[in-house]
């Protein structure tokens, strides 16, 4: 599908309230199936990532049943070592979320699968869940480190491992195959990543703590079932990030994001936003399933500049530089973003997709090895047809540099943002 998409003269007003987190509602399914009993997941996101998982799990065995119009799911688990041998090859998609996390319990499981997905997921790397997967006890057979991956069945041991690159995604799932070892594992990082992981399944009865010094996590052997789930999931950030940077650049807007997540790992979207002169606030702060939760008021912004992003910011925004760029090329002066390296490994690299698209739609801005230099001038000037490249984030972020586009901007596979905000055209009005 293709948009063209010309500048919107009015401001962003009004409120909406995000679906469920991505990153929770991958895991709340998976660990919902993991338990034994049946758990309620209330404001679950349905998109294309989510539904690859519910595929794998349902040819795993796993029963669930889902209302689409209310958003609600209800997962029969079945257990740590409960899955089914699968009649094919599990296939999740582009989401290299379901891919990692489903590794680690089907790892744990000690079942006979293959885990393959598209052919964008098999350019992504996994060597950084296959090795130390493999010094936790598994058999897995990986011709080049890249999906498909075989698993055979094998029994956990235990593990210290030290992450060479913070990851919210590799250590999960070593946190799950490690469920089933026979002795405590402990995963250091270099620093910060989304603990989402550690807190669930905390609550779901896991032994799991946290460095007193440092970051990552001691996980002891599951010696009792997990409880199940009767939770209401948090609003995506992620999402919200692309609103919030709509109603910074739209002059006159004034809207709320209601009970969205702000965890301390994932809110470094916001403060890049505010130290380049947005203006956001959190209301209402409270938890939501042992999460912290605010309703996130954005108002216009009188003006943006340039700023420089490196270090742990870097991880607790990392799925959110696409709209940050947008920002930073409205924004006066330069914004230089460095240790972004991870940015190349994601649904596209992109670092060098989004450098082509706003280049082509004048936008001034070089490519560097671990992140971006991008000379703001307040301006886009538009007029260019640009690609997702297969990547959800890429397609909403082409869809905001519209907003004030001096010519219309046309996007090639417009359709990716289904992937995980199938309202956000609606909510723009686009």
């Amino acid at each position: 599908m293709t948009k063209t998409l010309a500048s919107r003269n009015s401001p962003l007003i009004g409120s909406y309230r995000p679906e469920g987190d991505k990153s929770l509602s991958h895991r709340a399914l998976l660990f919902a199936a993991l338990a034994e009993g049946e758990s309620t997941i209330r404001r679950f996101l349905i998109g294309g990532v989510t539904r690859a998982m519910l595929r794998c799990l349902q040819a795993l065995g796993v029963e669930w049943q889902l209302d689409e119009a209310e958003h609600i799911l209800k997962v029969k688990g079945v257990g740590l070592k409960g899955f089914k041998t699968p009649d094919a090859p599990l296939d999740c998609g582009n989401s290299a979320t379901t891919f990692r996390l489903l590794a680690g319990a089907i790892a744990g499981a000690g079942v006979t699968c293959v885990l393959d997905g598209s052919e964008g997921l098999r350019k992504r790397p996994m060597g950084r869940i296959i090795e130390p997967l493999r010094m936790l006890g598994a058999d897995i057979e990986s011709p080049d480190a890249h999906a498909p991956l075989t698993f055979k069945p094998a029994s956990m041991g235990s593990l210290n491992y030290v992450l060479p690159i913070a990851s919210a995604q590799v250590k999960s799932c070593l946190l799950l195959a490690a469920l089933s070892g026979n002795a405590p594992t402990a995963i250091l990082e270099p620093g910060p990543s989304r603990d989402h992981t550690e807190r669930m399944l905390s609550a779901m009865g896991a032994r799991i703590k946290n460095f007193s010094e440092g970051y990552g996590a001691v996980v002891l052997p599951q010696s009792e079932s997990l409880r199940p789930l009767n939770t209401e999931l948090a609003g995506d950030i992620s999402s919200a990030a692309f609103l919030m940077v709509a109603a910074t650049l739209l002059p006159g807007s004034d809207f709320l994001l209601e009970k969205v997540g702000v965890n301390f790992t994932r809110t470094g979207i916001v403060d890049a936003l505010r130290a380049m002169g947005a203006d956001i606030t959190f209301e209402n702060r409270t938890e939501m399933a042992g999460e912290p939760v605010a309703d996130i008021r954005v108002r216009a912004a009188t003006s943006l500049h340039g700023i420089a992003i490196q270090g742990d910011l870097v991880v607790r925004m990392i799925d959110e530089f696409p709209a940050l760029m947008i920002a930073a090329a409205y924004a006066n002066g330069e914004t230089v973003v460095r240790d972004a390296a991870e940015l190349r490994t994601k649904e596209s690299d992109r670092i060098a997709i989004m450098a082509a698209n706003l280049k082509l739609l004048g936008v001034a801005i070089d490519e560097l090895s671990d992140g971006f230099r991008i000379y703001g001038k307040g301006n886009i000037p538009g007029g260019a047809t640009v690609a997702a490249h297969g990547d959800h984030r890429v397609a909403m972020s082409m869809a905001l540099a519209s907003l004030r586009a001096e010519a219309p901007i046309t996007i090639e596979s417009f359709e990716m943002l289904n992937e995980s905000f199938p309202d956000f055209p609606k909510v723009l009005n686009l």
